[in-house]
């Protein structure tokens, strides 16, 4: 029976397994590459066991005596015939355990092959994660770049229009930044992005994405949050820059634009951006260090202190 599976069944299912395998690999070029190598290692260890079978119904047919006639065979000679049948399934006992034994460690070999082929493939796996975030990463300041920052809003301008969920974005621009860069180099003005950026994480919650779009220009997504809440939320960061301790010692301010979904614009992306950029414009024409909604209907003064700027 052992014989008959190793030859017969397991070989047909492998073969059919093998085809649907293998078919529907050719429609998709990635998984041919990652399941091709598992076909072939199955054939090879379906043809390992169909040798052995084969192997094992030779030695039956070798080992196991031939018919007699019963008229020739006396009766005092039954006790032998048993014992001689006893020593011959002791031998293919014996004969079964060796052949066992390369199978054994056919099996063993091909498991370690399959750990280090799965190994490998998180491995690439992790890779492009990594590979897929850094391009989505800018260098200088860590945050998210542009193109992240376009998909996002797309997916947020989407769930709009099913939930009705609103959405605000923020576009800070920094005042004077071209100074810094000219008077203490590039270095002090990379210096100055990343402190921006720290400011904008440190008050932001975790759903918001905050990016750097350009320059000195910086976008934040608003998730879940209304004119009102992203004006609460521009003031606050505007208030809290002129404090903050730049190594270059510099005081540094930025003007704000503000655009919403659904108070300003049609639920377009590019319209949500060009209200907020608009918004921020009016906001430079304004005097700078201001936040301007869009339209440039409400602009909030800055207080006497921080009035003039640079």
């Amino acid at each position: 029976m052992l014989a008959l599976w190793l030859t017969s069944f397991i070989p047909l299912v492998v073969v059919a397994y093998c085809l649907y395998a293998y078919l529907l690999p050719l429609l998709d070029h990635t998984r041919q590459v990652r399941d091709l190598p598992w076909i072939q290692a199955l054939l090879v260890v379906t043809g390992l066991l169909m040798a052995v079978g084969g192997v094992l119904i030779w030695k039956l047919s070798r080992e196991l005596p031939g018919p007699e006639p019963a008229n020739q065979v006396p009766a005092s000679e039954h006790p032998p015939a048993a014992s001689e049948n006893l020593d011959n399934s002791e031998g293919l006992l014996y004969s079964f355990s060796r052949l066992i034994a390369p199978i054994e460690q056919q099996a063993a070999a091909l498991d370690r092959y399959a750990a280090r082929l799965q190994s490998a493939y998180q491995e690439l796996e992790s890779t492009n994660t990594r590979l897929k975030e850094f391009s989505f990463k800018d260098e200088v300041t860590g945050l998210y770049n542009r193109r992240f920052f376009s998909i996002r809003l797309e997916e947020e301008v989407s769930r709009y229009r099913r939930f009705n969920h609103p959405v605000s974005v923020v576009l800070l621009d920094l005042d004077a930044f071209k100074s810094v860069n000219d008077e203490l180099g590039h270095a002090a003005g990379d210096e100055t992005l990343r402190g921006i950026a720290e400011i904008l994480l440190r008050h932001s919650r975790g759903i918001n994405v905050i990016c750097r779009y350009g320059g000195d220009e910086f976008a934040v997504l608003l998730v879940e949050t209304s004119k009102a809440g992203a004006r609460l939320y521009a003031d606050r960061i505007r208030s809290v820059l002129p404090s903050y301790q730049f190594s270059h010692r510099r005081r540094v301010t930025a003007s704000f634009g503000i655009a919403s979904l659904p108070e300003d614009v049609a639920p377009s992306a590019d319209d949500l951006i060009q209200a907020a950029d608009g918004a921020l414009y009016a906001a430079k024409r304004a005097g700078k260090n201001r936040v301007s909604v869009h339209e440039g209907v409400v602009v909030s003064q800055p207080a006497i202190s921080d009035a003039k700027v640079e």
